[in-house]
């Protein structure tokens, strides 16, 4: 059974956070999508004023998973929520028990923080990861559709 561990990801994992990202995004058909670099990635995380927080899952002492968060607010509950940005485990590490143990590590620090919600967004294809986070206790929100601006757009808006 392997022996499973979460800790605070450091500026020295930016190199396996770029690495699970790639996985991930290449498993949601999306890899051409990945701009990011281990610099950036060092700057947008783990900078003195991010916001944006990384946890490893080790198993055995080997880095197989990753959660990316972020605290948000509610203004009907006047509580931060805890957003899950991305949850990744390695294809050989899942089914280990992993990924239960990354969600479990972020909602004890919801609850330490007080925080009124844990929400993440899922790929509506995605059934294995929709199964896994039902069995968990987990309810889709399906009253709200997400928006997005990017690109031209955002810049577009911004300089409206």
């Amino acid at each position: 059974m392997p022996v499973l561990a979460i800790r605070n990801a450091t500026d020295d994992d930016a190199g396996v956070i770029l690495q699970f990202v790639r996985e991930l995004a290449a498993y949601e058909k999306a890899e051409h999508e990945v701009l990011a670099t281990e610099s950036s990635i060092r700057e947008s995380i783990f900078s003195e004023e991010s916001a944006t927080k990384a946890v490893i899952c080790e198993s055995n002492g080997q880095p197989v998973g990753l959660a990316v968060y972020f605290l948000n607010y509610s203004t009907w509950l006047a509580k931060h929520g805890l957003y899950l940005e991305d949850l990744y485990v390695t294809p050989a590490a899942r089914g280990t028990g992993a990924g239960k143990a990354l969600l479990k590590h972020l909602a004890q620090i919801a609850v330490k923080k007080n925080c009124g919600r844990f929400e993440w967004s899922v790929l509506d294809w995605n059934e294995p990861a929709i199964q896994f986070y039902q069995s968990l206790g987990a309810k889709p929100q399906n009253e709200w559709v997400g928006y997005r601006l990017s690109g031209q757009a955002l810049q577009d808006l911004a300089n409206s």
